[in-house]
């Protein structure tokens, strides 16, 4: 399993537009082929900061399932142009986990 991290920028005056797209948006990635999981999260300390965490069967099905797909371009016209800077995008493979999550 690999765990997509954005730490996503939104433009202060965007949040309400931009949780309200997010919600149409999940939708989306929610039903492509590789898809575990996600979580969107809002930051307590810095307006307009969130991260979006989610969970792949692999690099793959990310990178090329989801990012070279029809239902990507609907992801990025619905979410896109919210982001200032836009995002990095990070990959990570768990090493070591406690406790339930």
């Amino acid at each position: 399993m690999i765990l997509e991290v954005a730490i996503l920028n939104v433009k202060s005056d965007m949040m309400d537009d931009f949780e309200c797209a997010f919600e149409k948006a999940q939708k989306i990635i929610a039903q492509m082929d590789g898809y575990i999981n996600h979580q969107l999260q809002k930051s307590v300390e810095t307006r307009g900061r969130y991260i979006l965490l989610v969970n792949w069967r692999s690099i793959e099905d990310h990178e090329i399932g989801f990012r070279q797909s029809a239902e990507y371009k609907e992801w990025r016209t619905l979410l896109h142009h919210f982001y200032d800077p836009f995002p990095d995008v990070e990959h990570y493979e768990k090493l070591f986990q406690s406790g339930q999550i």
